[in-house]
């Protein structure tokens, strides 16, 4: 949402002098943190899809394993 808000609020330069180099250079540093938070909330969520998918992988193998066990011991 705030990648958009910032394109959309962007300065318009028209014509040259309209706007400033340092303007500019605000602008693209703002565009390149939104850009690099996003990043990160998509990575920290992708990392936290896979612990929960391992973990749960685990712990599923573990109660079969239990399960096997406990028929090799009712033999």
């Amino acid at each position: 949402m705030d990648i958009y808000w910032k394109y959309e609020t962007r300065p318009h330069c028209e014509s040259p002098g309209s706007c400033t180099p340092t303007e500019h250079l605000r602008h693209q540093k703002s565009m390149f943190k939104s850009q690099r938070n996003a990043l990160l909330i998509a990575s920290a969520l992708l990392f936290y899809w896979l612990l929960f998918t391992v973990t749960r992988l685990v712990v599923q193998i573990e109660q079969l394993n239990q399960r096997v066990e406990k028929l090799k011991n009712q033999d």
